[in-house]
């Protein structure tokens, strides 16, 4: 049985990794508890990553757009393009996430639990370790 990752509010299952696919891709199962989301918007230079809706409905803020993804709806976020993503919703919601080619793994996944551990993470840990794994931060907005 795959190892399930917690990270708070959302949980991971690997399904493949890039070391048993020789790099082709990493694909796991998300849940997301209701107001789940992604704390960094990000990009990535190296993969591609496809989204499809497993249960309830995820929203997506890819390049500045909000998309909903319910079961059996995808989306496609191209490699360089910032996104992330929350829950919106009272209940739990679910997708696949298919990243290609495979170089992120559970990995990056397992130290960013680990910084989550005990409360409020260190932002600048955090950032390092997206950095080290390829997960650019996208500038935040200027106030105009």
């Amino acid at each position: 049985m795959p190892e399930l990752i917690n990270m708070g509010t959302l949980q991971l299952r690997f399904l493949h990794t890039k070391d048993e696919t020789g790099g082709s891709l990493d694909m796991f199962e998300m849940t997301l508890q209701p107001n789940a989301r992604m704390p960094v918007p990000h990009y990535h230079e190296n993969w591609d990553e496809i989204i499809y809706g497993l249960t309830g409905t995820t929203t997506w803020r890819i390049d500045g757009e909000d998309i909903d993804v319910a079961p059996g709806e995808s989306v496609f976020i191209k490699r360089g393009v910032v996104h992330g993503f929350t829950n919106n919703t009272a209940g739990p919601a679910s997708c696949l996430c298919t990243l290609t080619p495979g170089v992120l793994g559970p990995s990056y996944f397992k130290e960013m639990s680990a910084l989550l551990v005990g409360g409020a993470p260190d932002p600048a840990k955090m950032k390092a370790t997206m950095l080290r794994y390829g997960l650019i931060p996208a500038p935040t907005p200027s106030a105009t």
